[in-house]
Order: C-alpha cells, then structure tokens, then sequence
C-alpha cells in the first residue's frame, strides 16, 4: 500500500512538472507571436493554468511577478463575471480592468476555459502590457482612471469560436497603435490555445479525465511546504519603513510584518494616502509583490501556486496608495509598486538578519516617448507619428554574501529592451547606453550598477517624452553599513531641467539625457576583499577616486591597476 502510495505520488510531481513546462510553452508561444516590443524583448508577460475554480496550479517562468501573482486572482473574477452557466467550448474572455486583473489599464489578460471530451477541466490565463491604450498615454497625468485609456470590463472576445468584431473594431479606434494593441490581443488568445493543446497531449499521456487529481496533489503539498518553512522560522514582528520620490511629494511606505506558525502577514497601515496623479496601486499588485518578496526569502523553491501563496496575508487600509480604488488613477502602479518588496526587507532584516539584500533601484526605469514630425518648421515627408516604450534598469542591492547586479531589475524580473529593438519600432536614436561608473553602493558587497543612457527623436522629428523614474531624490538605502547606490537623473541636452515623472516636450535637435539609479551595498566598504577592488577598478566598475577614498586602496596600487589595464592584461 505504502508502495502503491510512494509510486502515485512520484507520478503525480511528474505531471506537476509537466504542467509548468506547459505553462513555459505557453508564455514563449506569447514571445514569439505578440506584437509589442515590452512583450517580445522585456518578457512583460504571465501565463498560468487554473483548475475549474479559478484557482493557480502553475505558472510560467517566464513572466513578472505583479502579472503572475495578480493574475492568480483574476480567473475567480471571470468566472463570477461571465457565469458558469455562460462558458463554453470556443470562448475567449478579456479584461483589462486594474482591480480584477493586474492593477492597471495598460496591461490586457486574457482567459480561455479548457474542455476535454466535452467538459470543463480548468482554464488558461495570460497578461501582457500593451503599448497604448489610449487616453492620455502611459503616464501619470491623469487625475482618475477615465482618462487613462480605453476600459475593458470582463467579457467574451470570442463566443464558441466566434471573436467580437465590433470590441475590435471599438479597440482599434480608441488606442493610438491599433495593429500592435490588436495583434497582441490575438497572441494572447493564441498562446492560450496552445496551453490547451500540450495540456490535452499531457492528459492523453497520463490518461486523465480532469485536473481534479493533480490540482489536489499541487495545492495540498504546496500550501504543506510553504507553512513548513515559515514554521522552521522563530515567530517575531517587525516594522519597515521607506521614503521615495513620489509625484510631486514625497512617498512613505510602511509595514508591519508578523511571522506566525502557519502564516506570515504583512500590514502596511500608515503608508501614504492616495496621490492626485497616476501612482496608486490597486491590492491586488500590492499583494502580488509583497508575496514575491516573502517567497523569494523563506520559501524560493516552491513553485509558485494558489495554495503556495495562501500562507501570506497581506492587508493595506483602503485609499492608501497601495489600495487605491476605483476611480483613483493607476497607470505607473509599477513605480509604488516595485517599492513594495524593499519596504517588506525593511522589516524582515530585523527578524531574520542576514537574508535580504539592500536596497535596489526598485521601480524600472521605463519611458514611452510619443513621437510625431517637427512642428517649428516644415517637417520631412518620411516624419511619422509613433509610440515607442522601452524598460530600462538600474541596478539591484548587493545581498549578504554577493554584489548585486548590474542593470538588472528585481523584484520586476523584466529584461532590458535592446537598442536595435527600441529604434526599430518608432524614429528615435539611442546615442548612448552604458553602465555608470560608481553607481553601485560601496560596500563589503557592492550595488549593481545603474546606466547612462541618451535618447532623442530623430532627424525631423520631436516628441512628448512620458518619464516614471524614481530615486531621484531617494537613492537606495544600504543595509549593515553599506553605502546609497547612485540617484536617477534626467535633463535635456540643451540644458532645460526634466522632471522625474510627467510628460515632457523635447524639440527637434534635442536628446534625453539619463542616469539611472545603482543599487546599494551591503556591509562595511572596508571589508571589501582588496582583489575585488581592484578587479572593480579594472573593469570600470569603480573610479581611481572611488578605490582611494572609499576602499582604501593605495594611490600606488590604484596606478599599477590602472597601468596593467592599458597594458591590456587581465586583473
């Protein structure tokens, strides 16, 4: 019997890891079909399978972690929307709503249900972030949701395999790019599609009627591993604080983390209230990220699920900027939002030292620059109007034992665009892309590093550029004596100064120019291994200055580095 059970058990982890393989496919199918460069080159992006309640069996790898985790409560809402009585074989269902789905209008999720000899088995959901959606533009100008783009409340795309033409017809005149917005609206419905069909090959394998089985197995055994290592933790409570830029004031995010047996919570009461431009962000990404951070300290291992992140609770008063509701405006919900986990390490540092990583540049560095031809003089007959969205990095905070990486996002996880992709979309020039010397915070670990970069309207051109940085004012924080990481800076190259967040005009002739922000260190600079040192200066990392005043090292051993460098030999 014991036997019996140990052999089902081994058969069933096969088939759960089938199922993230089957989600994996889904999300590169997106890759390889959407239309916008966010999605095919920054992996903005989630898939996941549900059971027939809604409820998460497994998720792509590929993907975000406020598309994933919101996501995981978004099937509940369709399902309750759209009616069990009212799903069938062939339909498509479509939201882009910030509450129900994954906290702003920009981003469209898309849910298809699965049926296999002619019954319901589960559902397949994927998101992606859609280059307009009308309205005033990704930016936060906007003083409510209304004016932030097209709404799309829960309803059928597709009707027994039948698609709405009129919803597209109605998408196609309300956004500014309509064969992007469009065409990625099909390669998430697509992508769906093949979830289902590996899903059905998978059942034929195993010869299974329904997920009923598996789900059990999933859920039961992640929500069992999840307590398990929260349980292996002492019991404690904490406070977390953190100061950031805000719109035009300043921000402070506040938690109150409580580690129990079978449950960790996290309360952010006394965070700042709601904001008059587009920052706030619904509980569901306040959520998403706050779980993310939890897992990636106590339970990393553990694939992520609906049962795996039942165990933490997370609460924000409502009308605070991380429970924002409906009408509040929500479009850069990722810049309050990207805070989240640093506030949540904040606390945990102080029950759990030695775990976390300082703090990092947090909110992406992501601008849209709305191009169009001059208008000061008679613009070229090749000038066009375009959108162009590109993310962008800074670094992330060094962690107990490692430097942190440079130009890499955390907690978001999304890549860097290319700049052969950003320029291939619209008429703009990138001049310059690199990383910044000295921008990773000092410390026995250093920060990553942040980047330079210098973007401007090409020749006949000139554009509105839609800035959501953060870090101008409120560099990284470094943790057990490390230093700040590097700020944000952002100017014009004709001198005009440019605000951190807004929709800026930048004429003909004019670049962009940007610092983005370094991550911070962790521990004492003085404790840094001398080798280290020396192998930052060589690559550039850290300035002659910097190896002197901050590590210590000797203007003489600064000069021999400096020498083997132009030498060409290896430090």
């Amino acid at each position: 019997m014991r036997e019996n059970k140990k052999a089902k058990s081994v058969v069933h982890q096969v088939m759960w890891n089938r199922l993230i393989s089957v989600v994996e496919e889904q999300a590169q199918a997106l890759i390889r079909t959407a239309f916008s460069t966010s999605v095919r080159e920054a992996g903005d992006l989630s898939a996941g399978v549900y059971d027939v309640d809604g409820r998460m069996l497994a998720q792509a790898v590929t993907g975000t972690p406020g598309h994933v985790n919101a996501m995981a409560d978004a099937v509940a809402h369709f399902i309750r929307r759209i009616g069990s009585e009212n799903i069938f074989q062939g339909d498509v269902y479509i939201t882009n709503d910030p509450w129900e789905g994954t906290g702003h209008l920009h981003d469209i999720t898309v849910v298809t249900p699965s049926f296999h000899n002619d019954s319901l088995i589960g559902f397949f959901a994927c998101t992606a972030h859609v280059v307009d959606i009308g309205g005033r533009g990704f930016s936060a100008d906007a003083a409510s949701v209304y004016e932030e783009g097209l709404y799309i409340p829960i309803m059928k795309f597709a009707d027994k395999g039948e698609v709405n033409l009129p919803f597209v017809h109605l998408v196609r005149g309300n956004v500014r790019e309509p064969d992007q917005v469009v065409g990625d609206i099909y390669a998430l419905a697509t992508c769906n599609e093949i979830g289902h069909k590996r899903l059905l090959e998978m059942m034929l394998e195993f010869s299974l009627d329904d997920l009923a089985g598996i789900a059990e197995f999933i859920l039961e055994n992640s929500k069992r591993a999840t307590i398990d290592k929260i349980a292996a933790l002492s019991n404690g409570q904490a406070d977390g604080e953190m100061t950031i830029d805000g719109y035009s004031t300043p921000v402070t995010l506040k938690v109150q983390l409580k580690i129990e047996d079978d449950y960790v919570a996290c309360d952010f009461s006394g965070t700042s209230g709601i904001d008059k431009n587009g920052i706030n962000v619904p509980l569901v990404y306040t959520q998403a990220y706050a779980c993310y951070a939890l897992k990636c300290a106590i339970a990393p291992e553990i694939p992520n699920n609906a049962a795996s992140l039942a165990p933490f609770v997370i609460t924000a008063p409502v009308n605070t900027i991380v429970n924002a509701v409906h009408p509040a405006p929500v479009a850069l919900r990722h810049v309050i939002g990207h805070m989240i986990p640093d506030t949540v390490y904040n606390a945990l540092d102080k029950i759990l030292p030695n775990t976390v990583p300082a703090e990092g540049a947090g909110t992406l560095c992501n601008f849209q620059v709305s191009v169009r031809p001059r208008t000061d003089i008679t613009a070229p007959e090749h000038a066009r109007r375009a959108e162009v969205l590109t993310f962008n990095s800074g670094g992330s905070g060094a962690r107990p034992s490692v430097d942190g990486m440079s130009a890499t996002a955390f907690p978001s996880g999304v890549m860097t665009m290319p700049v052969e992709a950003t320029e291939h979309v619209g008429p703009v020039v990138i001049w310059r892309k690199e990383l910044k010397p000295d921008s990773g915070g000092a410390g026995e670990f250093r920060g990553g590093l942040g980047q330079f970069m210098e973007i401007g309207p090409s020749e006949g051109h000139e554009c509105d550029f839609s800035a959501m940085f953060d870090r101008v004012d409120h560099p990284a924080l470094g943790r057990n004596g490390g230093q700040s990481g590097g700020a944000t800076c952002i100017k014009r190259s004709d001198g005009h100064p440019m605000r951190g967040k807004g929709k800026q005009f930048v004429p003909h002739g004019c670049t962009v120019e940007l610092e983005y922000p370094g991550g911070a260190g962790y521990g004492l600079p003085e404790n840094r291994a001398p080798e280290l040192v020396q192998r930052d200066l060589a690559r550039g990392y850290i300035s002659a200055d910097a190896a002197h005043r901050i590590y210590g090292m000797s203007n003489e051993t600064v000069a021999q580095v400096m020498e083997s460098v132009e030498r060409g030999e290896e430090v």
